[in-house]
C-alpha cells in the first residue's frame, strides 16, 4: 500500500506504541487522526508532529474509546476533515486487573467498535475504497499471562475477533484486519504492570528476561510492514526481542466441495 495521500485514525496516539505509529505514517506521507482520552499529552504531540509534518496533515480528537458516542464522533471527524479513510489502528490498551471490567472495555470492547467503525467507511461495498485495520494485541493474547489474566483474555479475544472477521471482511468489504502481538514494550503500561506486581517480582523478572524489553518505534517499524504488505489478510504477527518478527500460522477455510449432480 503507498502510504502517500492516505488518511489513518490511530486510537491511544498520544504516547508510547500510538504516537511512534502515527508518526512513522506521517513521515511516509500518510495523514493521521490522533485519538487519546488523556488531552494535555494529546494536544502536545499534535503541537509536535505540526512543527515537523504540517498541521494540514494532523487532527488531534480527545475520545474516550469506551463511549460509543465518542468513538463514532471521531470516525466522523476524521472523514469530514480529511474525505476519505484508508487505515485504522485500534491501538489503546490498559492493564487493570482490579477494575477488571474497564480492561475488558478498553482493550477488546472498543477495538470490537472500531473494527466495526472502520468497515463501515472504507467498505467497497458503500462507495468506500477499501483498507487495512491493525488491531493491537500482545503475546499475552496468544500464551498464558499469570501477570494479568484479565489482560490475557482481553488480547486473547482481540486475536480471535480480528482472525475470525478476517476471513470474510476482504471478500465483502475490501478491507484488511491484521493483529500485532508485541511482547514487553517500553511504555508506561510496562511500569505500571512492574510497580502493582512486587510480590510477584521474581517470575515477573524472570518471564522479561525470556521474552526482553521491545522499543515503541520497533513495534511502529513492524506495523508499516503489516500494512504495507497487502499480500496478507487476517494475520498474527509477533514482535519478539529486538524488534524480531514472526508470524502465527494462518488459518484457512477449507475449499468448498463440489456438490454431486
Amino acid at each position: 500500500m503507498e502510504l502517500k495521500g492516505k488518511v489513518a485514525l490511530v486510537t491511544g496516539a498520544a504516547q508510547g506504541i500510538g504516537k511512534e505509529i502515527a508518526e512513522i505514517l506521517l513521515k511516509n506521507g500518510a495523514k493521521v487522526s490522533l485519538l487519546d482520552a488523556n488531552v494535555p499529552a494529546g494536544e502536545a504531540t499534535k503541537a509536535a508532529f505540526e512543527q515537523i509534518y504540517g498541521a494540514e496533515n494532523i487532527l488531534f480528537l480527545p475520545c474516550d474509546v469506551t463511549s460509543e458516542n465518542q468513538l463514532k464522533d471521531s470516525f466522523g471527524k476524521t472523514l469530514e476533515r480529511f474525505q476519505r479513510l484508508d487505515m485504522v489502528c485500534n491501538n489503546a490498551g490498559i492493564i487493570d486487573e482490579e477494575h477488571w471490567e474497564k480492561c475488558l472495555s478498553v482493550n477488546l470492547v472498543s477495538v470490537i467498535k472500531g473494527t466495526h467503525l472502520g468497515i463501515q467507511q472504507m467498505s467497497k461495498a458503500t462507495g468506500g475504497a477499501g483498507g487495512v485495520i491493525v488491531n493491537v494485541a500482545s503475546l499475552a493474547g496468544l500464551l498464558p499471562f499469570f501477570l494479568g489474566p484479565v489482560y490475557a483474555a482481553s488480547k486473547h479475544g482481540v486475536v480471535g475477533f480480528t482472525t475470525s472477521l478476517a476471513l470474510t471482511s476482504l471478500e465483502k468489504h475490501g478491507v484488511r484486519l491484521q493483529v500485532m502481538c508485541p511482547g514487553f514494550v517500553d511504555t508506561g503500561l510496562l511500569e505500571k504492570l512492574q510497580s502493582e506486581k512486587c510480590a510477584q517480582e521474581d517470575k515477573a523478572q524472570l518471564m522479561i528476561a525470556e521474552f526482553g524489553i521491545i522499543k515503541p518505534s520497533q513495534v511502529a517499524e513492524a506495523f508499516l510492514q503489516l500494512v504495507m504488505d497487502q499480500t496478507r489478510n487476517g494475520a498474527v504477527m509477533k514482535i519478539l526481542q529486538n524488534g524480531k518478527i514472526a508470524y502465527a500460522q494462518p488459518f484457512h477455510l477449507p475449499a468448498e466441495t463440489p456438490k454431486s449432480t
